[in-house]
This record gives structure tokens, sequence and C-alpha cells, in this order.
């Protein structure tokens, strides 16, 4: 088998008590893989093990958790210099993993771990929000981040991916629209918004497909509006049967911008950032990689 160059894994410390992975790890290691672990435990963490990985060397950092930490490990690569630059590897342990999914990436530990380390990598897009911030999977605006934000945790863990689609329906009363206009090539729209939705992955909210035609690596970014122009109840009536509903946008762009009279707040892959204007633009580095879902394992 052609040896793996060294990886790091980065666990959200909420999975470190993992035992099938603890196992993994040192099946693993007993195939002579160099395999450095790091756990994090607060903000700055990720960050500060991802500078780790490239003072060691290794050719891959895994994002062990959900799309949050795959965001925050993702966002840390492009700090890097190129010629520093590790590939990013991903082992779902998320919640919803949404990203994971659309990209087919097994959810059991010893092949999603396998893949991560001795796959194929190639280059993928990130999403860069006004020159700071960064999304690997998606961002969300409107009523919809308070279902992703406010989520019981418990609920989460009973129920999975299908408690964000629950708790919507109990947080029913949140339901208001905020006043925006949206820019981009050759696209502009301005009105009265619901839920605004950009995404690089093709799903959210615990396995809902929003954008079937998104790919990781076409430089677009899918942008999905729903708007508010008809009475609440027809709305709602023709979106719970699929109904075509001329009260949802949908366009695939390069870059965007978003203004809005008031702060609002985006759901970044799980992370908030609040601002009245947002700018939005596919962002590839030559070095930032993920691995390719369908790549063969190396052989023994």
């Amino acid at each position: 088998m052609p040896q793996s160059a060294p990886a790091l894994l980065i666990i959200n410390g909420k999975r470190a008590s993992n035992e099938a992975l603890r196992l993994t790890v040192h099946q693993l290691r007993a195939e002579q893989l160099t395999l450095h672990v790091r756990v994090t435990w607060k903000h700055g963490d990720v960050a500060r093990y991802v500078e780790e990985a490239a003072r060691l060397g290794v050719g891959t950092v895994v994002a062990g958790g959900g799309d949050g930490t795959i965001n925050e490990v993702a966002s840390a690569l492009a700090q890097l210099q190129v010629q520093r630059c590790p590939a990013l590897g991903i082992l779902p342990l998320g919640t919803a993993n949404d990203f994971a999914m659309a990209c087919n990436i097994l959810l059991a530990l010893e092949p999603a771990l396998q893949l991560a380390i001795k796959g194929c990598s190639v280059p993928i897009d990130l999403a860069k929000v006004n020159n700071e911030r960064y999304f690997i999977n998606m961002a969300t605006g409107g009523f919809g981040i308070h279902i992703t934000t406010e989520t019981p945790e418990k609920l989460k863990a009973a129920l999975g991916g299908v408690s964000y689609f629950i708790h919507g329906l109990l947080r029913m009363d949140r339901l208001q629209a905020d006043r925006c206009e949206i820019r981009g090539p050759d696209f502009h729209c301005s009105g009265e918004a619901l839920v605004i939705g950009i995404g690089n992955g093709k799903q959210a909210g615990g396995g809902q497909p929003l954008y079937l035609n998104a790919l990781i690596n076409d430089g677009l970014l899918q942008l999905r509006l729903l708007i508010a122009d008809e009475p609440l109840p027809a709305l709602v009536a023709a979106l719970l049967n699929d109904e075509e509903s001329k009260n949802i946008i949908s366009s695939a762009l390069p870059w965007l911008e978003i203004s809005v009279p008031h702060e609002m707040t985006f759901n970044l892959d799980g992370e908030p950032l609040a601002a009245s204007i947002f700018t939005l633009s596919c962002y590839r580095k030559p070095s930032n990689a993920a691995y390719r879902p369908t790549a063969p394992y190396w052989a023994n």
C-alpha cells in the first residue's frame, strides 16, 4: 500500500469520548500511518491546531465534527500561505452532517477517515463573506437562522437532523419578513424576504435538499430567496404541498451583495455574522482541497 503523508485530526470536544473513533485511530496507526490527534475545547483551538499542522508539514488536516467544525478548519486553512497549506479532510461527527452527506462521504467512521487521509484531493470553493469570514456549505438569513441557532441540543441529540424541521414548526410564531435588496451579475431583486439561503453545498437543516444543482467546485453560489408576496397561510400551504411558487427566487452567481435597512444576522455553517451589508463571493485557494468522495481507497 502506498505510504500516506502524515495527517492531523481535529476533533470537536463534544465528540472526544467516542470509543469507536478511538479504535479507528488505533487501527490507522497500526498501519504505520502518522496521525496526530487534537481536541478542541474553546474558541481559537482550531486556528492554533491548523497552524501547528502547517509547522509539522502534514499533508491533511481532518475536520472531525459537523458543518461548524468543518467551517472552522476550512477558514483556518484559508489563512495559511499557499505553500504551507495542507488539504482538508472530513470526518462527519455532527448532528446533521449536511456538507459531508451532500458530498457522498460515508458516515461510518472507519471508511470516512480512511478516505479523508488516503483519498485523492481536488480543489473546491469556499464562500468568502465581507472579506473576513467564510462558509463551506451554506449561509442563511431571516427566519431560517432562528431554526438552526435555537434548536435545543437535547432535541438535536435525540432526533438528529429532523429536529430542525420539528423545531421550525414549533416556532412559526416567529415567522416575519425582512426588507432586503440583492445584487449580482445580471441579477437584481428587492422586497420582503422570509428566508435567504446561499449555498455552496446542496443541503442544510439535517438533510433538506435545497440546491440540487450545486457543485462545490463550479465557482458559483446558489441563491434561494423566499419572499412574502402573498398571505402567510397560502404561502405555507404551497410550500408544504411542494407546489410551484412565485415566492421562490433562485439564481446561481459568482458573487452577490445583500443590503438591509437594519442589522441582520446570517448563519455561516452555524456561526453567526451580523451586518447590514453582506458581500459574498466564491474563493478558491490553489491548495485548498477536500477529498473527492468517489475516489477509490488505496489497494492493499
